[in-house]
């Protein structure tokens, strides 16, 4: 499957309305050419694999596993700290923007996901969103 997502900064909380869940995610392998995710969405577990982003979009490949071996990687396998974050869907322009509020060592930072079917869409931003951070790699999950 392609993975085509762009990122904003969040400048307001007008999203907060919106339906949310909990996430906890570490990285197994994080390089510039792959990613291996174990994340934990409020009591469902994935595994999640990823390549190099090319211009907006790259492979991703997402398989459920049990919550106990998710657990288990999370605290032995994972870099240190996971993050921990807020995830709230909020629509708009016929799109689902995913806005992430991250706690712990990353408290404060709030950034808005679009996942698109083809890198030429285009969309309607909600008045929330800000500065376009898409390729920029201190936002990307797996540097945090």
């Amino acid at each position: 499957m392609i993975e085509i997502e762009r990122k904003f900064l969040v400048i307001s909380d007008e999203y907060k309305t919106s339906p949310s869940r909990h996430i906890r995610q570490g990285y197994v392998c994080s390089t510039e050419n792959r990613v291996v995710r174990i994340r934990i969405i409020d009591d469902k577990a994935v595994m999640t694999l990823k390549n190099a982003t090319v211009g907006f979009a790259r492979n991703e490949y997402e398989y459920p596993i049990p919550l106990a071996d998710a657990e288990e990687m999370l605290n032995t396998m994972c870099r240190q700290p996971i993050i921990d974050k807020t995830r709230y869907y909020y629509t708009y322009g016929g799109h689902t923007w995913e806005v992430d509020v991250f706690h712990g060592n990353h408290e404060g930072l709030v950034i808005a996901e679009i996942e698109l079917e083809h890198t030429t869409d285009t969309f309607l931003k909600p008045d929330f969103v800000g500065e376009e951070v898409t390729g920029n790699p201190d936002y990307y999950n797996s540097n945090l």
